[in-house]
């Protein structure tokens, strides 16, 4: 539903979603926003605690050279893909 007259057009509720055991607040992709591609995710994750050797559990996927854009707030967090990248995301 439209709202002009304060200059917002649509307000996305996130939705719950398990990304590797934990629950993640997903916003987008979104079928009240289909302009905007189903390869586009918009997440709030956090905040996890995880003890030395403890992470997510994410099972191999596709990267189909897309771009990924992370905004860490606090902490770190390594990220190991299926195709063999390591990258340390920091705040």
């Amino acid at each position: 539903m439209e709202n002009l007259s304060n200059g917002i057009g649509l307000v996305l509720k996130p939705r719950l979603n398990n990304v590797g055991g934990l629950s993640v607040r997903r916003a987008l992709p979104s079928r009240q926003q289909r302009k905007v591609g189903p390869w586009i995710f918009f997440d709030h994750a956090g905040p996890w605690h995880f003890a030395a050797g403890e992470g997510v559990d994410v099972k191999p996927h596709p990267h189909i050279n897309l771009a990924t854009v992370t905004y860490m707030f606090e902490g770190q967090f390594l990220h190991r893909d299926s195709i063999g990248s390591v990258v340390m995301i920091r705040n």
